[in-house]
């Protein structure tokens, strides 16, 4: 696979990055917003323009059924296309995977059925072997 640069980030974009980066799981915008009001931050507007092109640039990932995002853990991937989410109902953790038998699998359906994938994310959700292995 070819490296990607990455793209040259503008000061609100890396600001919300680095609070995803930091945060070690997802976020909402609000809570972004939270975060970056001492840096200016006054809208949510700021916030979305900001994840908008993050997740463009395949360095953040929206979780749909969290309605939250997260940074990408492929770090210097910008284009794996498919992303792959282990959400522990239980904690919150949430773990990043490449599937690649299932992702294989759907590349071979949308060639056969002449469907463009513009991108995959899959959620699954249940509870993480730490929340399993712990007593009542």
């Amino acid at each position: 696979m070819i490296a990607h640069a990455q793209p040259e980030l503008t000061k609100n974009q890396a600001l919300v990055f680095g609070s995803l980066s930091d945060a070690g799981g997802p976020l909402t915008a609000y809570a972004i917003l939270d975060l970056l009001r001492e840096n200016g931050f006054r809208a949510p507007l700021q916030v979305y323009r900001a994840l908008d092109k993050l997740v463009e640039y395949g360095m953040v990932h929206r979780l749909e059924s969290l309605n939250a995002f997260v940074a990408c853990s492929h770090k210097g991937c910008a284009e794996h296309g498919t992303a792959a989410f282990a959400i522990c109902e239980n904690c919150g953790d949430v773990s990043e995977f490449t599937p690649d038998e299932v992702i294989k699998l759907l590349k071979e359906w949308t060639q056969a059925e002449g469907f463009t994938l513009a991108r995959t994310t899959i959620e699954l959700r249940g509870t993480c072997r730490d929340c399993i292995s712990q007593p009542n």
